[in-house]
């Protein structure tokens, strides 16, 4: 097993960082740059920066906003939201994002990920879907920020986002998201078997015994959280530790004894 990496998410919307339930982000959670500073120091090996609301509005991504993030940003960073060309990925890059995570472009214009992949490579695009469990447990993908059913199945949509060239799928379940229930093992158990590359298990973290679960019980390669690490005193060191006494292989960091 690869080392399993711990990655929190931060959703920005409008001027500031937000949580809430179902997608449903009402709830302030403050200024991004005090957040990553505080990240920078906790032992965590990616973070995922969504603006939430560029795609609902049509508008493009903030690329002097992730360029700012970015210079006081000490690990790799994925960027996502608004995303729907290749200039504005090139710009992001050039911004500073090590990752670029494209959702709702990729259902109208699939030939984007061939694209981005083919020019920029697979390693930094990332495929984001959000699911929602439908009557009889289809699972759909969502776009919009969960706004929009696509009517697309989401393991044969992991398929062909891993067939068209990304590197990694970064799987949301929105039902779960931000009631730190536990994520939707089946769903990512689903999507995991189903492709060969790895899957971030997102939604529904809500302590360490979700992420290992989502681990060993469905198979993912990364674990995504923002409210656990918003709202509670569980920390992304705290998480190595337990994934680590578990047999889940991690990295531990310089500050790996920072809790």
């Amino acid at each position: 097993m690869l080392k399993v990496r711990i990655i929190p998410t931060l959703l920005w919307k409008n001027f500031g960082l937000v949580k809430g339930i179902g997608f449903d982000s009402w709830r302030r959670v403050g200024p991004v740059l005090p957040a990553i500073k505080v990240y920078n120091s906790r032992d965590v090996d990616e973070l995922i920066f969504a603006d939430i609301t560029a795609s609902q509005q049509g508008n493009a991504p903030d690329f002097d906003l992730v360029s700012d993030f970015s210079e006081e940003c000490a690990v790799p960073l994925t960027v996502g939201g608004g995303i729907t060309s290749l200039d504005h990925i090139a710009s992001l890059l050039n911004a500073g994002a090590d990752k670029i995570a494209i959702n709702t472009a990729a259902y109208a214009n699939p030939k984007l990920i061939e694209a981005a992949t083919g020019h920029f490579g697979a390693q930094c695009v990332v495929g984001s879907i959000d699911v929602r469990k439908l009557d009889g447990g289809r699972y759909s993908c969502f776009s919009h920020s969960a706004t929009v059913d696509t009517g697309r199945e989401s393991v044969e949509w992991a398929r062909e986002l891993a067939d068209r060239g990304v590197g990694e799928i970064l799987l949301t379940s929105i039902d779960r998201d931000g009631t730190m229930l536990g994520y939707d093992v089946d769903i990512i158990e689903r999507v995991a078997r189903a492709v060969d590359i790895p899957v971030i298990a997102s939604g529904g973290a809500g302590n360490y015994q979700h992420m290992i679960d989502a681990v060993l019980k469905a198979g993912a390669s990364a674990v995504a959280a923002a409210s656990m690490f918003h709202f509670t005193e569980q920390t992304p060191a705290g998480a190595k530790s337990a994934m680590q006494a578990a047999g889940i292989p991690v990295r531990r960091n310089f500050v790996s004894n920072i809790h």
